[in-house]
């Protein structure tokens, strides 16, 4: 009898601990998707290359960043990219809790998905081999160059492909070794992504190497000697990856991507990346960050310039693609002019005028961003000071300094951008704030300037994390 009872408590107790487990499963699951949102912030990590994430015409762009824009606009959440081409570290950074997403071409496999979730198919591919085509390509037939390259997958025994560390293609590499029952030599380069060991097959560095279709379309546009007509898989589905749990992460992704492949505007991303001749010789044009490294032709001579204010000069850069686009001659209606656009009374100021050289605008406008920041030295974290910067040059001194005003009027502090004086200028077009006591500047719309600074502030995060320093 005892023996009984107490099996029977065992029981309930075991019942209760299950169930107890169970609910904080619940939670967790919760609060994976509760921190994001009540965070503000999607925080997503992927590699910049030729389609994914890269800087053109000084503006970000991506077939998965333009994606991820579009979902965290959705969600009203703020985006945040972070950059690496190392697969291994991106599975960590996100288990680690470092980010929310991986989005790039990522394969779903049995393997990978022991270590995250993936979501319904963005796309689907196949995997292709990447080999150079004959010496002379130009003179031969396609049938001529066919029978001087591998286009029988048996022919790849012994033979040695590079890929990168981590890649899905090093298991269907071993796999296919089976098959053919021979052994294929995998070597895989670690901290290096795939287009960059395509342009080493180009370059006759290497002899083979593996990439998914769609990226390999991508690269022969401007790596015309390579040849990716040879395929090793079958078509596999392509999506993004999140923690294993974030269900409710993951619920809402699936939701969202089911609806917005059956749209005209998720038909025109695809179309822009991966199938117009424009949107595939993005990466083929001096203006992609990918082939040249730069955010415009006026590089080097903008970081002469933030040498003189102590910017780091993709900052600058940054505010310069705002006003200008680095449109050298643009003119506004309001008689702003050049590439730093300034207004008529500044550059008077400093001695230029319509007629003044790139070189001459640029200076005079860093000139008056020194002047701005000579008039906030009071800020000490420089961080802050140059957001009261960038609203100053963007709306003028004198609404700053009526924000600050309204601002330490409100108990809140006037040496905090963020969350203090940002809120009274965005909302100076009030009549409580405009027609204040402390007020000298009158009405303002607030909008602008705010925008305007936030504007620049996620324009330089991209810039840091596609233009790296030599």
């Amino acid at each position: 009898m005892f023996k009984l009872i107490s099996h029977i408590i065992f029981c309930i107790l075991f019942f209760y601990s299950c169930r107890n487990i169970e609910e904080k499963n619940v939670i967790s699951l919760k609060d994976d998707f509760n921190s994001i949102i009540d965070d503000n912030t999607l925080i997503a990590i992927t590699q910049n290359n030729s389609t994914d994430y890269f800087i053109y015409k000084g503006e970000p762009m991506g077939f998965q960043y333009e994606l991820l824009k579009i979902f965290s606009e959705k969600l009203k959440l703020k985006l945040e990219v972070n950059v690496e081409n190392d697969i291994n570290k991106m599975f960590s950074s996100l288990n680690n809790s470092e980010c929310d997403i991986i989005a790039l071409n990522l394969t779903n496999t049995k393997e990978r998905k022991k270590l995250i979730n993936f979501t319904v198919p963005i796309i689907q591919t196949r995997q292709v081999l990447v080999q150079r085509k004959p010496d002379k390509w130009q003179q031969l037939s396609n049938k001529a160059i066919d029978k001087q390259i591998i286009r029988n997958v048996l022919d790849l025994a012994n033979k040695t492909i590079y890929v990168q560390g981590g890649a899905v293609y090093i298991s269907r590499l071993r796999t296919l070794s089976d098959e053919i029952g021979d052994t294929i030599y995998i070597k895989e380069i670690e901290d290096i992504d795939t287009e960059e060991i395509i342009s080493m097959v180009s370059n006759g560095e290497i002899d083979y190497t593996v990439c998914d279709e769609n990226v390999g379309l991508i690269n022969q546009t401007y790596h015309q000697n390579i040849d990716i007509k040879t395929p090793i898989s079958f078509n596999q589905n392509i999506g993004w990856g999140v923690r294993k749990n974030s269900e409710q992460l993951l619920d809402t992704l699936n939701k969202w991507l089911v609806d917005f492949k059956k749209t005209k505007k998720y038909k025109e991303l695809y179309n822009k990346y991966f199938r117009h001749v424009k949107g595939v010789g993005y990466s083929n044009t001096n203006y992609h960050s990918k082939k040249t490294g730069k955010v415009s032709e006026y590089d080097d001579l903008i970081k002469i310039q933030s040498k003189i204010i102590n910017w780091d000069w993709k900052l600058l850069a940054s505010l310069i693609y705002q006003e200008s686009k680095f449109i050298p001659d643009l003119k506004s209606w309001t008689g702003a002019f050049g590439i730093m656009q300034l207004i008529p009374s500044t550059a008077e100021r400093y001695g230029i005028d319509t007629c003044s050289t790139l070189e001459e605008n640029l200076e005079a406008g860093t000139k008056y961003i020194k002047w701005i920041e000579e008039q906030l030295e009071d800020i000490e974290d420089d961080n802050q000071r140059i957001k009261f910067t960038l609203a100053s040059y963007n709306v003028g001194l004198g609404h700053v300094l009526d924000a600050r005003r309204l601002a330490e009027k409100n108990g809140k502090n006037p040496n905090q951008w963020d969350d203090n004086v940002d809120y009274f200028l965005l909302h100076k077009s009030n009549p409580k704030f405009y027609r204040d006591s402390v007020v000298k500047h009158g009405y303002c719309r607030g909008e602008e300037p705010y925008n305007y600074v936030t504007s620049i502030i996620e324009r330089f995060e991209h810039y840091k994390n596609v233009i790296k320093e030599k």
